[in-house]
């Protein structure tokens, strides 16, 4: 047996800035080299971020990504670290004329092996995943090489992401061509219990290719994509070995004992890939010898999340990266009193610190007194920067000019308050943050430049029961984390907030019932629609009432041309309105019961 340290950059690249990137990428290497590591794995297109989407379609973007990998790879030799190899993804080109239905330029989602300022090898994803928010196909042709390289006298070979999702392919061909450890770089976007189906995978592929693997992930928000790190080494029997914590960056140092290498020949040999596919194995040796025997360290596992947990993690980092990344300072939003807008606020103030988060009252005459001093007492909890700006004599001076009445009249309220923050907005630099619900944009309870006004939307994908079990969870870390108040543990949430039912408040004693079943039955019906694209048969034959289920489809359906003018949120379920779902807005196709 041989050892080998190897070290995982779990970490956060920004998509299109090569130039941090690569910094990050050298940086990263020499914390690895300090903790003494023999070989350092980044994340799938860490150089240029992921997803570039259409970026890869420019020939400009794509000789970048090219130029990067080939200077990173001389930064690290010139910084004396040319040593320690390292993969690393970027964006590459196939060499293949251009045909019809290819995309332009042959992009490949490539990984690279640097080492001694070189780039000593290439390989690029077999499998392109088209589904849910991945359009591969678009973007990218298909790899069909496995490298395998000799290190320290271990056979090390290298796997892209969805290859280790799928049948056949690069994986596959690692049983056959014999490797002691298989490296894996992926951009795994978050969703709901996906970790256990994560490890569940990785732990059966190593058992299938016979060798330990090292499963490396991206962490960070992309727009709605969150990607929660959660990178894992599994021994051969699919034992887990170590593993990373989830929605933070992370270098996982793990030291392994791995066969040495069985095969003495090197060059390149062809396997047929179990998928209709050959690929080819090409081996090279860096290094044949094995490290002297050394005193390993005790591996790290990271503590489990809870579901309700990890979901607010989620929330918190895409807000973070989404203020950063974009170059914002700090957030505005309407602060009602109700539990969505705490909720939203409560977010901001834990991704961004609450000294950045504005809030406007908008109380109007339909206003309850509880709302606004619910407000208020949300405010001070948390110490974030609050002005009231009273709405009623706006909306009067509306009125006077146009006669508005029934729901136009209670959206010209909306409209009122969504103009109020994009001014400040436009005024002070802050992104507006929208406060609707998934159970809400499903149905189309929302008002188009009014609520739905803004720039992020963080529980755009948030269904309002998980809004209500969220906010409580919330309330009880506090204190756990210092949060202290005159010596007392302080909920950042007001437990009538949350205790009080749900309404817009745009007329006299509105409630949401009054146009929407109880939310926990209406919840379980879109998740069954929305989420398991049942049709309306398929709904009844579930249990759900037939006369609802016609009433909801009809909402849902009607408020399609909403969803697509709604800011972008975070991700966190199989399918969110998005990516993942997309309808005709103009559509005749109507689900029937019988």
């Amino acid at each position: 047996m041989a050892q080998l340290r190897i070290a995982l950059a779990q970490s956060n690249p920004a998509v299109g800035d090569l130039a941090a990137n690569t910094d990050r990428l050298v940086e990263w290497t020499r914390r690895a080299a300090d903790r003494g590591a023999h070989l350092v794995v980044f994340t799938e297109m860490f150089l240029t971020g992921y997803p570039v989407e259409d970026l890869v379609l420019r020939t400009s973007f794509v000789e970048a990504s090219i130029a990067a990998i080939e200077e990173a790879a001389r930064r690290l030799d010139e910084a004396g670290l040319g040593e320690i190899p390292v993969v690393v993804g970027y964006v590459d080109r196939a060499r293949l004329a251009p045909r019809v239905g290819q995309p332009k330029g042959a992009p490949l989602d490539a990984a690279a092996l640097l080492h001694r300022g070189q780039v000593v090898v290439k390989t690029a994803k077999h499998h392109l995943p088209n589904y849910g928010v991945f359009d591969e196909y678009r973007y990218f042709v298909r790899g069909d090489r496995l490298p395998i390289f000799r290190l320290h006298g271990v056979d090390v070979a290298i796997a892209v992401c969805e290859d280790l999702w799928q049948e056949g392919g690069p994986v596959a061909v690692v049983a056959e061509a014999g490797a002691g450890l298989l490296v894996v770089p992926n951009a795994s976007p978050y969703e709901r219990e996906k970790d256990d189906v994560r490890l569940a995978l990785v732990a059966r592929r190593a058992r299938e290719a016979g060798c330990a693997l090292a499963y490396v992930n991206q962490v960070g928000g992309q727009d709605e994509l969150v990607f929660d790190g959660d990178s894992v080494v599994v021994s051969a029997s699919g034992e887990l070995v170590a593993r990373a914590a989830r929605f933070s960056e992370e270098l996982l140092i793990t030291d392994l004992e791995l066969p040495e290498a069985r095969y003495g020949g090197l060059g390149t040999f062809q396997v047929e890939a179990g998928d209709g596919t050959v690929i080819t194995v090409e081996r090279l040796e860096l290094s044949a010898r094995p490290v002297e025997p050394y005193e390993p360290q005790a591996p790290t596992i990271a503590e489990h999340l809870d579901d309700t947990a990890e979901v607010y993690s989620a929330l918190v980092l895409a807000v973070r990266d989404y203020v950063a990344k974009n170059g914002f300072r700090s957030v505005i939003l309407g602060l009602s009193g109700g539990i969505d807008s705490a909720l939203t606020a409560t977010i901001a103030s834990d991704a961004i610190g609450p000294d950045r988060v504005h809030v406007v009252l908008m109380p109007s005459r339909y206003s309850s007194d509880h709302s606004v001093s619910d407000a208020q007492e949300l405010v001070d909890r948390q110490g974030i920067n609050a002005r009231t700006v009273p709405i009623a004599d706006i909306v009067s001076g509306f009125e006077k000019e146009i006669e508005l009445s029934g729901l136009a009249a209670e959206n010209l309220q909306a409209r009122v308050r969504g103009m109020i923050l994009m001014g400040l907005s436009n005024e002070h630099g802050h992104l507006v943050l929208t406060t609707g619900n998934k159970s809400e944009l499903a149905t189309g309870y929302s008002t188009l430049y009014g609520d739905s006004a803004g720039g992020f939307a963080p529980i755009k994908d948030v269904l309002k029961t998980l809004v209500w079990e969220l906010s409580r969870w919330r309330n009880a870390q506090a204190g756990r984390s210092g949060e202290f108040l005159h010596g007392f543990a302080v909920p950042p949430i007001p437990e009538s907030s949350i205790e009080k039912e749900p309404s817009a408040e745009l007329r006299p004693d509105q409630r949401d019932t009054d146009s929407l079943p109880e939310y926990d039955i209406l919840d379980r019906l879109l998740d069954d629609y929305v989420e398991k694209d049942m049709g309306s048969a398929e709904l009844v034959a579930a249990g759900h009432d037939p006369a609802l289920v016609t009433r909801v489809i009809r909402l849902v359906d009607l408020a399609e041309y909403k969803r697509r003018q709604y800011p972008p949120g975070p991700k966190i379920t199989p399918k969110n309105f998005g990516r993942d779902r997309r309808l005709p807005i103009t559509n005749r196709w109507r689900e029937t019961t019988t």
